[in-house]
Order: C-alpha cells, then sequence, then structure tokens
C-alpha cells in the first residue's frame, strides 16, 4: 500500500477522523478528575458556618468545654440522675462534718449533704444563664439591628438609650432592684439581667448591621426592588448575627456569675432555693473550721463560668475570619 503525504492523510480522515479524536479526548477528560486541568474536582463553595463548624471539631478547646456544659445540662434538668438525696434533708447533728461514705463532700452549717446542694445548685445558676442570654439576645439584636439598619433618628435615640444603661453599676443596680422584687424563684434575677444587660448586644448588632448593609449584595438587592423586611431577614441578618453569637456566649458565663454574686449578696435567690451563691455565702463564716462548705459551690461555680467562656472563645476563633 503506498505511503499516504500528511495532506492525503489529513483528507482521508475527514469528519469520522474528527469525531474519533473528539470521543478520544472526551474519554480523557472523563478519566481526567476535576476537567482538563486535572485539578481535581469542583466542591462546592463553603460558607462561614460550614468552615466554622469544621473548626470547631478540631479545637480541642470547643470539644472540653462542650463535654463539660453538656454534662452540666444533664444534672440541671435531671439532678436525681447522680444526687439521690434531697437537697433540703439536713441533720443539725452532722453539721460542718467532712466527708463520710455516702457523703463524698461532708455537710454544710445546717447539716445539709453539700454534694447533694452543688449538684442541684446547677439547675438554677444554668437555667439562669440560658434564660438570661435568651431574652439579651433576642430583646438587643432586635433593637440594635433595626437602629443600625434604618439608622437616623432612631439610631440616635438608642444610642442615647443605650448610654444611660450603660452608666449604671450592674452590682448596685441589682441590690436596687431585686430589693424591691423579693422572690426565691430565678425570674426576678434573669429579669434584672436582660433589662441591664441587652445595651451590650444592642450595640454590637448595630456596628454589625451597619457594615452588613454596605455591601455589594445588600446594594444589588436593594436596587431590584427587594423590600426592607427580606434584606434584613435574608441577606443583612445571617451575616451579621456571628458576632452576636460570640458576644452572647461568653456573656452566659458572666450572667452565671452575677447570678451567684447577688445570691450571695442576699438579694438574689433566697433560701429554700438552691444556688451556689446561697451556699457560698452561707459556708463564708466557716471558712476557717469547715473549708469544704466553700470549696466544692465554689470550684463548680468557677468550672461552669471557666467552660462557657471557654467556649465562647472557640466559638469567636472559628467565626472570625481574620484568623482564616
Amino acid at each position: 500500500m503506498p505511503e499516504q503525504t500528511p495532506d492525503e492523510a489529513i483528507s482521508s480522515a475527514g469528519a469520522g477522523g474528527a469525531m474519533d479524536l473528539a470521543l478520544e479526548e472526551g474519554a480523557t477528560l472523563e478519566k481526567t478528575p476535576g476537567g482538563p486541568e486535572g485539578t481535581g474536582p469542583a466542591e462546592k463553595p463553603r460558607s462561614l458556618w460550614s468552615d466554622a463548624w469544621r473548626d470547631l471539631r478540631r479545637n480541642p478547646v470547643f470539644i472540653i468545654s462542650a463535654l463539660i456544659i453538656l454534662f452540666l445540662v444533664i444534672i440541671s434538668i435531671w439532678p436525681s440522675l447522680i444526687a439521690d438525696q434531697d437537697p433540703l434533708n439536713c441533720n443539725l447533728g452532722k453539721a460542718q462534718e467532712g466527708s463520710q461514705p455516702g457523703h463524698p463532700f461532708g455537710f454544710d452549717g445546717q447539716g445539709c449533704d453539700v454534694y447533694t446542694r452543688t449538684v442541684y445548685g446547677a439547675r438554677n445558676s444554668v437555667t439562669v444563664g440560658v434564660c438570661a442570654t435568651l431574652g439579651v439576645t433576642l430583646l438587643g439584636g432586635l433593637l440594635g439591628g433595626l437602629a443600625g439598619f434604618y439608622g437616623g433618628l432612631s439610631d440616635s435615640f438608642l444610642s442615647r438609650i443605650t448610654d444611660i444603661f450603660f452608666g449604671i453599676p450592674v452590682v448596685l443596680g441589682g441590690l436596687v432592684f431585686l430589693s424591691v422584687v423579693p422572690s426565691s424563684t430565678v425570674w426576678p434575677v434573669i429579669g434584672f439581667i436582660v433589662l441591664l444587660g441587652w445595651p451590650q448586644i444592642a450595640r454590637i448588632a448595630r456596628g454589625s448591621v451597619i457594615t452588613a448593609k454596605q455591601n455589594d449584595y445588600v446594594q444589588a438587592a436593594r436596587a431590584l426592588g427587594a423590600s426592607n423586611s427580606r434584606m434584613m431577614l435574608r441577606h443583612i441578618a445571617p451575616n451579621a448575627v456571628a458576632p452576636v453569637i460570640v458576644v452572647a456566649t461568653i456573656a452566659l458565663g458572666t450572667y452565671i456569675a452575677l447570678e451567684a454574686t447577688l445570691s450571695f449578696l442576699g438579694v438574689g435567690l433566697k433560701p429554700p432555693a438552691v444556688s451556689w451563691g446561697i451556699d457560698i455565702s452561707a459556708a463564708a463564716n466557716y471558712i476557717r473550721n469547715a473549708p469544704h462548705m466553700l470549696l466544692w459551690p465554689a470550684g463548680a461555680l468557677a468550672i461552669t463560668v471557666l467552660a462557657f467562656i471557654m467556649l465562647g472563645d472557640a466559638v469567636r476563633d472559628a467565626l472570625d475570619p481574620k484568623l482564616r
């Protein structure tokens, strides 16, 4: 068979040869992952929240603090799982006695089991912290978000009200407010914390909304005729809520410590309520003779506050784009 010149080879290939070449190239592209460049399969862009969750799962600080908080929540809901006695069942004959079989933490000044009271004290402390944080976040986030979005007179008015509340000392305000509303339940304490705690969240939410509404995607939504409510709920709020969550998480531990402080001063929870602050106040007079009365409730309070602060720090690091 005579040899073909290059021009004759191209001519004889015709449309069929071009089709075969295209099929071969297509099969090669299918075998090459991610397309012609071989850069791997195309991945769906990850959001801030997915990246944050991935970082949190790898952060030992988050894991340890989350496990501690989970344990506290469980014993707050079902304290009888690890404490089978009544925290109000006291025996004066065993007052200030140390550790005994079945009573690992000893007894307080009234002969009550310190271990049982420490376990049951977590319920009121966690309830105050969680409910106060939810109330502060909802109220402060709503007012601050609206002021930052609309601006103008409403923003100026909220800023002046916020400055007034920031000028009220928290402990002094608690002494005045809770002495007027005496109660042995957690709700007056929660109401007081929400009353004085919302300005901090409002200021954070305001600044975050002002920053978010200047982004290009918000301006594009406005140019396309999106309503204020749609822009606020669909475009601004999801991108402005991260700083609020961080501050609220850290503040939760602070609110637990504040409840213990007010109970220690005698204006927060009052007997027969069980609280770490009440037990610490009662143990202060016996710290030399029976230090175990102060050690266990104070230790439980410190661990709880530290766990929430550690959780807030981990969440802050995960949600801060500057750290990526």
